[in-house]
């Protein structure tokens, strides 16, 4: 299975999943004229043309985060509850870091007026503050072991680090645990983020 991806991208929510669910995946990074580490096109790949993408062993190609990480968590039998409610507070969290707090970083990403910023970084803000209210005190988002949520929310504040956006204490001391979970540091020693 190849992953493309970009170091530091949202591609590194799938990447840390496919380590922690011991998945065989080979990485393949896409530069900024959207060519592959393998020399192809990308948008042949993904006509979309975003990360990440995960092409599986036969030539199909899945995009999108929601997708792409859901995949790996049924193909592995674990990071989302088969049953329960768990598994439905999973895929809401996942859901509201994809809409809302993922898009809101798009200003910090190009040359956007301050003013642009400042509505995102409020709105980030209180993004933020409902995550760590769901924490609940445990190690994790949801219940007590590591699911594809986790990895989502760990990009996520890898992102608010990097443009200066002060999370609540509990997500600064979530993230600083998580980066000592195995699938972790091994993906982000694999990206060349450590």
């Amino acid at each position: 299975m190849n992953l493309f991806y970009f170091p530091g991208a949202c591609s590194l929510a799938s990447h840390i999943a496919l380590a922690e669910a011991g998945m065989s995946y080979r990485l393949v990074t896409i530069d900024m004229e959207k060519r592959t580490s393998d020399g192809r096109d990308f948008r042949a790949i993904n006509p979309k043309g975003f990360i990440p993408a995960l092409e599986l062993d036969d030539g199909a190609v899945l995009a999108e985060s929601l997708a792409i990480l859901t995949y790996i968590a049924d193909q592995a039998g674990i990071l989302l509850p088969r049953e329960g409610f768990g598994r439905w507070k999973v895929l809401e969290a996942l859901s509201f870091m994809a809409t809302e707090v993922h898009g809101n970083f798009k200003p910090f990403w190009k040359k956007a007026p301050d003013a642009e910023k400042d509505r995102s970084r409020a709105l980030l803000l209180r993004h933020f503050a409902t995550l760590a209210d769901e924490l609940g005190g445990g190690p994790f988002l949801v219940g007590d072991r590591m699911t594809i949520a986790d990895a989502y929310l760990f990009v996520m504040l890898l992102w608010a680090a990097r443009h200066e956006i002060d999370v609540p204490e509990e997500l600064r001391t979530y993230a600083a645990q998580l980066k000592h979970v195995p699938s972790v540091a091994r993906a982000l020693a694999e990206e060349g983020l450590t």
